[in-house]
């Protein structure tokens, strides 16, 4: 394969909605480009971009698959993205390494709320965006409306290069604004006919280049002063506006076609060769350490690790972006974050599952590499001469789907987390780790969607079946007031027995608490429990009731208790114990009695001091499009929320509540519903409060019945 250099390379990233057509214009790009002799259908099962077993089985995307295509003498690399919110982690992947993403628009449902998660991640790498209104041989398809729903979600920035002419059935042209001509395509796609834009549109098509001249002369100064003398730019002007109105996200153009016919795909490929930016003009990537790389050849080598696969008959492969100078195979790097050395042993140019050797990998390329000893996601690869610091790290959206999970056998729980990790190396939004205050695997990702996808791979992939259900709460428990106990432990079972007796009192701990005065305290120690709050451990103990070497079986006993309440087995914090009584027995007195008594003489106490149950209280903000806010107030308000206040963020409303986590419980599915899509939330722990006394006479009640099932 021809090596490619930098000025000769565009990056894609096509991003929207899921069924606007991404993986229909990927393949009718590699078409143009002569990659494929025959276009394939999605809904023939056999499209490049969507191979693997589950995408042809659901006839969605949900993986980014790299492909690359050539025209004109120039490589786009492409990455075709996932539609559903719930792969964002692909999505924002693939938009932290390309140079330009394409955002979709099906012309028929205009913006959806999968399109704005798509425009979300990619603001936030602040990437240059271009539309592509497809599928307009609708009969339904409104360009005038998917016109105007754009430019009120994103800004009069968004300007147009290209509109119809007469949409539905039949349609195959578009007035093209930079050439004024009308442009008519064949039924399967290539260069189109050029003729006079009718009379019936000029009008139209004159001011809207006026707008679009006006826009493009806005990206540079000296554009400006020509256009003010001139009152116009020429086409390579405005090209050249353009292309620096998408590098400062100060013009986001607008093209149009129907991918299916390969109608606009042509004109698409031109624009993107001859205006988009090339790597080596796009804002230089950052080390942790401050360096810039442009992606020049002259730069030191540096590759980047954007995401992980597994590939069959290949293994893992590792996509890579190169932002410096240049790699060959058999070439050895070294990983900052370990130090280790990486041998390069082979570099391919993929097409989905198709592969292609390449000698060189230049400044600014995307390929695949296999058989790395010991890659992750956001790993780098650097040259011996600047591996002081890795590229600044992909920032993956933080989970907002939880579940419990485990192996429908025991015999396979090991197995399953080993899968899970797996899963978390190609997919940095799956997090699984064991909860041991839960004592539940639990599984976080980015929706219920993502989940069902994890358990088809274990269904059908690992053959692994597992059961998902609602984790458990991380409750507190507490006492509100004193109380005393005394327990006595004894065990005569020939020879030496067991005996301990321990008298104690307990009391809340809160700031400023105060001493009891009807006995002495000789030794107070202070413990911060790992799971939040103190205890303070008291020795009252005069006259040598209890010898001082069983006070540390008294503790363990008590901590003991504390990692297991005594109301529902859920960690007991902010407690204050005075041990001030006891008895021993010269020869059965030992340290496990003294654990023993003290144990449950605190689980007495605690059961007489008024004991309450605290719950997790956390702080959420929903954002929602302003007419659904009132659905979404009554949705928090049956989930217990205490509406914090409400602000507004342009045509959409925040509001900010405090809620259990005990009603957030597949929160973002319920919100999804109600909001068709577009509803998004954050949270973050805020407190513990106590629960109401039905919510906690109901977890009594169960505890008391898990304990006699488990008996």
């Amino acid at each position: 394969m021809k090596i490619f250099q930098t000025d000769e390379i565009r990056n894609l990233a096509l991003i929207g909605a899921a069924k606007s057509g991404k993986t229909t214009l990927a393949e009718n790009m590699l078409f143009e480009g002569k990659m494929i002799n025959r276009k394939g259908l999605v809904d023939d099962k056999n499209t490049v971009s969507d191979y693997r077993p589950i995408e042809l089985e659901r006839q969605i995307s949900v993986q980014t698959s790299l492909l690359h295509s050539i025209f004109e003498g120039k490589k786009i690399n492409i990455l075709d993205t996932p539609g559903f919110s719930d792969f964002s982690g692909d999505i924002r992947a693939a938009v932290s390494v390309a140079d330009t993403a394409i955002c979709l628009i099906n012309g028929q449902s205009g913006v959806e709320a999968t399109t704005e998660n798509a425009w979300r991640h990619a603001e936030f790498t602040g990437i240059p965006v271009m539309f592509f209104v497809s599928q307009l041989d609708h009969h339904n398809a409104n360009f005038d409306e998917t016109i105007r729903q754009l430019k009120d979600y994103f800004g009069e920035k968004v300007t147009l290069l290209q509109f119809p002419y007469q949409t539905g059935e039949g349609f195959n042209s578009v007035i093209d604004l930079i050439s004024m001509k009308l442009l008519k395509f064949g039924n399967n796609g290539g260069a189109p006919e050029m003729s006079d834009i009718p009379e019936s549109e000029l009008d139209k098509a004159e001011e809207l280049r006026s707008l679009l001249i006006e826009n493009a002369a806005e990206g540079d100064e000296a554009l400006m002063e020509k256009y003010f003398e001139n009152d116009t730019l020429t086409n390579d002007e405005i090209r050249q506006g353009i292309r620096l109105g998408m590098i400062s996200r100060s013009i986001f153009p607008v093209m149009c076609g129907a991918s299916k016919h390969g109608i606009g795909v042509h004109r698409l490929m031109e624009f993107v060769v001859e205006t988009c930016p090339s790597p080596d003009m796009m804002p230089g990537k950052n080390t942790s350490s401050g360096k810039i790389f442009g992606s020049m050849s002259t730069d030191p080598v540096g590759l980047f690790v954007f995401k992980l696969a597994n590939e069959q008959h290949l293994g893992e492969i590792a996509l890579i972006r190169s932002y410096g100078g240049e790699i060959s195979e058999g070439q050895d790097l070294i990983n900052p974050r370990s130090g280790n050395r990486e041998r390069i042993s082979q570099l391919f140019a993929v097409n989905g599952k198709n592969r292609e050797k390449i000698e060189k990998l230049i400044a600014g390329d995307i390929a695949i590499t296999i058989k790395l000893k010991d890659v992750r996601t956001n790993d780098s690869l650097m040259d011996a001469k600047a591996a002081d610091a890795g590229f600044e790290p992909i920032i993956f959206p933080d989970p907002v789907f939880e579940t419990a999970i485990k192996a429908v056998s025991s015999t396979d729980d090991e197995k399953l987390g080993s899968i899970l990790q797996d899963m978390h190396r190609n997919d940095s939004t799956i997090v699984a780790g064991y909860s041991r205050e839960l004592r539940q695997l639990i599984l976080k990702c980015q929706g219920e969607y993502q989940m069902n996808t994890i358990k088809w791979y274990l269904d059908n992939v690992h053959k692994l079946p597992a059961e998902f259900y609602s984790p458990k709460i991380p409750y507190r428990e507490t006492i509100t007031k004193r109380a005393r106990a005394d327990y006595r432990h004894r065990k005569q079972s020939g020879g030496s027995g067991q005996f301990g007796e321990v008298h104690l009192m307990i009391q809340p701990y809160v700031e400023g608490y105060k001493d009891p005065t009807d006995f002495p305290v000789r030794g107070k120690e202070e413990h911060k429990l790992s799971w939040g709050g103190v205890l303070i451990f008291n020795n009252c103990i005069v006259g040598g009731s209890i010898d001082a070497r069983f006070m540390p079986a008294i503790l363990k006993g008590i901590m003991e208790r504390l990692e297991e309440g005594p109301l529902t087995g859920s960690y007991a914090r902010d407690i204050v114990v005075y041990v001030y009584d006891g008895k021993m027995h010269p020869v059965d007195s030992n340290e496990i009695s003294f654990k023993l008594a003290g144990r449950n003489a605190f689980s007495i106490a605690f059961k007489n001091a008024g004991p309450k149950i605290m719950e997790p209280i956390y702080d959420v903000a929903v954002r929602m499009p302003e007419d659904m806010m009132g659905a979404c107030m009554t949705d928090l308000q049956g989930r217990r929320a205490v509406i914090m206040g409400m602000d507004a963020d342009g045509k959409y409303q925040i509001i900010r509540a405090k809620v259990p986590l005990a009603e957030m419980d597949r929160y973002s599915t319920s919100l999804s519903a109600i909001t068709s899509g577009r509803g998004t939330f954050t949270m973050s722990f805020a407190e513990y409060a106590q629960v109401p006394g039905d919510v906690q006479t109901k977890l009594l009640k169960e505890y008391e019945e898990q304990q006699k099932e488990e008996d």
